[in-house]
């Protein structure tokens, strides 16, 4: 054989060689995640978002915060709005509905006040510019809520970083750095619980100082480590013997944390007034816990699917919203802890489809009623306890699509002081606070 011939031979099995290991490598490193395999997902799933979202991240269209009306695939009624299909049994009061601005000039986010008849009474302009300069407005997404008989609001905001309180005329009246997400509650003594990361923070509503705290780290390692075995559910197994169990990506998911206030504490006689009732989605976890040392007093996983906003009820009961993430159905079930007996509250029908297959909030009404938060489909609706819907809201923001929804409160008639708040201030879009406009 000629040398040419040859070292051809050689250079082509070299080749054939490294394509060989090369392949081996690629694949192996897939399963493992070694390097680059992680590294080239995070590309290739950053590219596909850009292209998504192209026009979100330039202020042209808010596309990372629409969504369509209902999973049907018709063409959605583009006269959609505001439906009142049963007034007799609307229950007394105000709602208010937080999520994405139809006004996106004067400000990304907003939370608008509505009477029993529908009608729009007040907006706060949530204007995150003044709260967070690192971040672009357009990509947060405001989650938590809770209102005040002054017309002031505390909020805080999903891949955002801060939280604060503001005036009836969206103004801040303080604000304070870190990632601070989804609920907000009142505790009932005076102070507000949110999550900022996997803590667990109670805040005075006056400076927004934090006044206590409880790391989820703390709960998982309670007891000397006994609870840690309800929590290591999403780990991934060592392959070297003593090695920790890794966990994989956003193990916990924690979504809220309610405590039960000294009003209900009579109506669950194995807790006491200041336990907090917490939900980590991705465990399909919700469990009562002692605010101090963080034992859990009771706990449950499922039969809900990536639950959001359990809920105390003064009958002693839990209310949580399945999202039925995955099966095409949310549900609103009710357990009782005492038993851990269940029930399903509101589940839609063929005709009256409910699901959102994640976020979504629900508040029982003094009238028994239900009022929903279809987030993922951006639409509100109050339903009475015969399963009747009593009045539809969808948030449209142009023909075919609606703006999502985060959160709907119910407010009695008579919870602000001097009734609905005002505000004379006119909001400048040429402000250099206000959101880019879209």
């Amino acid at each position: 054989m000629r040398r040419g011939t040859s070292d051809r031979l050689a250079l082509g099995g070299y080749i054939a060689s490294i394509a060989v290991i090369c392949v081996v490598y690629g694949t192996v490193s897939s399963w493992w995640g070694w390097f680059p395999a992680p590294q080239l997902g995070l590309a290739h799933r950053t590219m596909l978002e850009l292209k998504a979202n192209w026009r979100n991240d330039l202020a042209l269209e808010p596309t990372r915060h629409l969504v369509a009306p209902d999973d049907s695939g018709a063409a959605p009624d583009p006269d959609r709005g505001f439906a009142l299909l049963a007034p007799e049994r609307v229950a007394p009061g105000y709602v208010l509905v937080a999520g994405l601005s139809d006004d996106q000039e004067t400000s990304v986010h907003v939370v608008r006040l509505f009477d029993a008849a529908g009608d729009e009474l007040h907006r706060w302009p949530i204007r995150y510019g003044l709260l967070d300069t690192e971040r672009k407005p357009q990509n947060v997404m405001l989650h938590g809520m809770e209102v005040f008989p002054d017309g002031s609001l505390v909020v805080t905001f999903d891949s955002g970083s801060a939280v604060a309180r503001i005036d009836a005329c969206g103004e801040p009246m303080w604000s304070r750095s870190g990632k601070y997400h989804h609920s907000m509650t009142n505790d009932g003594q005076g102070r507000l619980l949110t999550w900022r990361d996997e803590v667990v923070v109670w805040l005075d509503p006056e400076t927004g100082e934090e006044v206590h705290t409880l790391d989820l780290k703390t709960i998982i390692n309670a007891q000397d480590g006994l609870q840690q075995g309800y929590f290591d559910i999403r780990t991934r197994t060592p392959e070297i013997a003593g090695r920790d169990l890794a966990y994989l990506e956003d193990p916990f998911h924690p979504n809220d944390a309610e405590a039960l206030t000294p009003a209900m504490a009579d109506a669950f006689p194995m807790f006491k007034a200041g336990d907090v009732l917490i939900s980590l989605r991705e465990l399909n976890l919700i469990a009562v816990v002692d605010p101090e040392d963080g034992t859990m007093k009771w706990w449950r996983h499922g039969p809900w699917m990536k639950q959001h906003d359990p809920d105390f009820q003064p009958d002693g009961t839990i209310t949580v919203f399945d999202n039925g993430t995955g099966t095409g159905g949310s549900k609103i079930r009710r357990i009782d802890p005492a038993d851990d007996s269940l029930s399903v509250d509101y589940a839609g029908s063929t005709n009256a489809p409910f699901y959102t297959w994640r976020r979504g909030k629900h508040q029982i009404l003094p009238n028994g009623n239900l009022l929903l938060t279809e987030a993922e489909h951006g639409r509100v609706f109050e339903a009475a306890p015969d399963g009747e819907i009593v009045w539809d809201r969808h948030m449209a923001w142009d023909a075919e699509l609606n703006l999502i929804v985060t959160e709907a409160r119910h407010v009695d008639p008579d919870f602000f002081d001097g009734g609905p708040p005002t505000c004379v201030t006119e909001i400048s879009s040429d402000a250099p606070d206000a959101a880019p406009s879209l």
